[in-house]
């Protein structure tokens, strides 16, 4: 019999087919995107997009600035002799051309105020440090009182000197110039007096010639001369807001004071006020123009919004 095996013949074994390939081997971004999906393709768009709404964002800031640049209300022109004896902060003499009183400079109703005070002044003790850079001048002040006024309905006598001292030691006030700087004392001359007044007082110091509640500025007894039923009851313009009103009264003569001696209009409809406008009588140009046509403020329909500081974006 034949043997079934046969040691010499070698057994060839078939081996099954080899499977093909389903996909061609991936790239890195193939395999990103086999990994995170939809996600994959979102992702550099919002790329673009951040980066364009941050070049929109970095546009707009700069146009912003401009705007609010151009929204910083002015102060006319700086004399360089800011002393003299002219009573400085009240509208001309009547002389039958123009109003002698208007409504919108109406003293408002309010609390009780003094009509008539001594005559003298007495200084609030205190001292203060320098408030400003003053690269041209550095201001030295006091703050005073007429004899005579009760300050107790607001606070009393360091309330008042508080409120000047805060006023202009703000950014917001004349200190935001690097030209200018304050420092209060109470003993020596100072460059002026900031002095709360009486109303009969003040029509003495300031003049009447309108029949209109005055603050103002008189070089000639070295007094910035703040109108205390002004200080009380404040302006129809303020609507109420007491607080900002004594700043603004406190900013404007402070402003005449160191040079500001033009008053302004109001410049942009709808806008702020600059400081140096007549505030007191109203912020619509027509309504100061009918007081002065002659003067800065032209019967042109404007109205601003009542401000009290030099630099409101400061």
């Amino acid at each position: 019999m034949r043997a079934q095996w046969d040691p010499t013949r070698r057994e060839v074994r078939s081996r099954n087919p080899r499977p093909e390939r389903q996909a061609r081997k991936q790239s890195k971004v193939g395999r990103f995107v086999s990994m995170y999906g939809w996600r994959a393709y979102a992702i550099p768009v919002l790329l673009v997009v951040t980066v364009l709404v941050l070049f929109d964002a970095i546009r707009d800031t700069g146009s912003d600035q401009a705007a609010v640049a151009a929204d910083e209300p002015g102060f006319g022109t700086l004399s360089s002799e800011p002393t003299g004896s002219e009573v400085i902060g009240v509208p001309p003499e009547a002389d039958g051309k123009f109003a002698e009183s208007i409504a919108s400079g109406a003293l408002p109703d309010g609390g009780p105020f003094t009509a008539e005070g001594a005559g003298t002044w007495h200084m609030v003790p205190g001292s203060a440090g320098k408030v400003g850079q003053g690269t041209e001048r550095e201001f030295t002040y006091s703050v005073e009182i007429e004899d005579g006024i009760d300050t107790s309905g607001f606070g009393g006598d360091e309330s008042f000197a508080r409120m000047v001292d805060q006023t202009l030691s703000n950014p917001k006030s004349w200190t935001h110039d690097p030209r200018f700087a304050f420092r209060r004392v109470d003993q020596g001359e100072p460059d002026f007096r900031v002095s709360l007044t009486s109303q009969m007082t003040v029509r003495d110091a300031c003049g009447y010639d309108i029949e209109l509640e005055v603050s103002c500025y008189n070089p000639g007894i070295g007094r910035v001369l703040l109108n205390e039923p002004r200080w009380v009851r404040g302006a129809i313009a303020f609507q109420g807001d007491i607080g900002s009103y004594r700043q603004y009264q406190i900013n404007h003569e402070v402003g005449h004071a160191v040079g500001y001696r033009d008053h302004q209009p109001c410049e942009v409809d709808g806008g702020l006020a600059p400081v140096m406008m007549q505030q007191t009588f109203g912020t619509a140009n027509d309504d100061i123009a009918k007081l002065d046509p002659e003067g800065v403020v032209p019967k042109n329909g404007l109205t601003c919004n009542f401000n009290p500081w030099p630099f409101p974006r400061g």
